[in-house]
């Protein structure tokens, strides 16, 4: 882009249609802007003709970034498309770990088992809170404990617990992606339109939320249990049976983790 805008174009694809090997990060601010589109294509076509590897990141899949020539979307989904997802506990105390024994220092097992289980969404922000602790210990001179950490970490962990999901924010996302109204979320309205979003909704808030079958059913409308039950066991086997279906679960659930 700010090859275009200075106009050394030339200089930009000596540089990189040459390369072996080209990573680009949020390829989704490529939207609009037809001159760096242009430029990118040929670039993008160039590399692949000579057999170079093209390594793209994005917030969404291709094909649903607005204002981006179709012909770069045909291009980016030709190769392998893999979602990244939030690392699981056991990553987080895996990286915990790692990090500790690479810092050459002692946390105590409680108080890393801890962050991992309140600092879920960012790894960048789980090592800036053990390097936050780490600190603390060497600089106070005393024992650690989670009273203190919690004290210590309460605005990181203030606005983490902002993030987390609810089943306010699961209906919400659900009805968006699926076109429908959020009302309908808890509507008694039962066509296939309708009810397949509010099964999938129903589904997440089991599988992302702490709420029990009963609480999930309140917030749908006051259905009952059974209602939750047999929602949850439809979109499981269609998890099973669709591949479809389970990048759609996939690429909600990480709409909801941002």
């Amino acid at each position: 882009m700010d090859a275009v805008r200075r106009g050394d174009i030339e200089k930009f694809r000596r540089r990189y249609r040459s390369a072996d090997v080209m990573l680009i990060d949020d390829v989704q601010f490529l939207a609009g802007k037809e001159r760096s589109q242009e430029e990118f294509f040929h670039t993008f076509n160039t590399l692949l003709d000579g057999r170079n590897q093209v390594v793209l990141t994005c917030d969404r899949p291709a094909c649903e970034i607005k204002s981006l020539e179709p012909r770069l979307v045909s291009r980016f989904e030709c190769g392998l498309a893999v979602e990244l997802q939030p690392p699981q506990m056991e990553t987080r105390m895996a990286i915990l770990r790692k990090k500790s024994e690479e810092w050459k220092v002692k946390v105590d097992p409680a108080i890393l088992r801890f962050l991992a289980e309140r600092i879920g969404t960012n790894v960048r922000r789980l090592e800036g809170a053990l390097m936050r602790v780490a600190t603390f210990a060497s600089l106070a001179g005393e024992s650690v404990t989670v009273e203190k950490v919690e004290h210590l970490l309460r605005d990181l962990l203030r606005e983490e617990a902002s993030r987390q999901v609810t089943i306010d924010t699961i209906q919400k996302a659900v009805a968006e992606h699926y076109d429908v109204r959020l009302a309908d979320m808890t509507s008694r309205r039962r066509p296939a339109s309708i009810a397949f979003p509010r099964q999938v909704a129903m589904y997440l808030s089991r599988s992302l939320t702490k709420g029990s079958l009963m609480e999930i059913g309140e917030a749908f409308g006051g259905r009952d249990h059974g209602t939750v039950i047999h929602a949850c066991k439809k979109i499981t086997e269609r998890i099973g049976a669709e591949p479809g279906m389970r990048e759609v679960i996939a690429r909600i659930e990480s709409q909801l983790r941002r």
